[in-house]
């Protein structure tokens, strides 16, 4: 698993993520914790960040944040070499600099096949949103969506940079119907133009003072 972490750091540092029994600095803390006792902190700092305060949209925000990065990891070693890193939050430590985003490291990384890609991070993402639904009132439905649409912002980085259709395949298989994340929105894939995702729900980003509306939001349909 380290040999494919060492290429995925390659496509961008958003895909980078150190790995190993020596962390790369102070302050980092189990996946666990962030989601337990330190949610409500993280939320208030995005919040503070982002000028929205710590309410439902920096959960929301907060939450796709991680959704991405976790994505991003993941498909990316589906996609180079057919297997994924154990990210169950137990697995995954975190912490948040005072300048830049969320920083991850794995002390272990343990390997699981491609097919557990969806289980592997959706497994995760279910003890986030179980705080953020709980304690932000954040609605199943705008967590399911920013789960797809960081999924999707993962692959549009990968497609351009790494030979193959394992990660159009793995996107469409937890998209299509009957997937982890069906219903979620619209995604097509076609040869020789990329991919496209429409999604059937808001971030609520666009609450933020000049925020706006994202590619994919349901907003810019209607």
């Amino acid at each position: 698993m380290e040999e494919v972490l060492r290429r995925l750091a390659s496509v961008g540092p958003f895909f980078t993520v150190p790995y190993g029994s020596r962390p790369p600095g102070e302050g980092f803390r189990p996946l666990v914790e962030l989601y337990g006792e330190r949610l409500e902190p993280y939320v208030a700092e995005v919040g503070r960040r982002i000028g929205s305060g710590p309410g439902r949209v920096a959960a929301s925000t907060a939450q796709l944040g991680i959704a991405s990065r976790l994505w991003s990891i993941g498909l990316g070693c589906a996609a180079l070499a057919g297997r994924v890193p154990d990210l169950a939050p137990d697995r995954v430590w975190w912490r948040l600099p005072s300048a830049g985003s969320l920083e991850l490291w794995l002390p272990e990384p343990g390997e699981l096949p491609a097919g557990a890609l969806g289980e592997n991070v959706l497994g995760n993402l279910a003890v986030l949103d179980a705080g953020l639904r709980e304690r932000f009132g954040v609605s199943p439905k705008v967590l399911r969506g920013n789960a797809a649409s960081g999924l999707v912002g993962a692959l549009r980085v990968l497609f351009d940079r790494v030979p193959g259709g394992a990660a159009v395949e793995a996107a469409g298989e937890l998209l299509g119907e009957g997937g982890a994340l069906a219903g979620t929105g619209t995604f097509i894939h076609e040869e020789g133009l990329g991919v496209a995702f429409v999604r059937r729900s808001c971030c609520l980003y666009y609450k933020v003072p000049g925020g706006g509306l994202c590619g994919d939001c349901v907003l810019r349909t209607r």
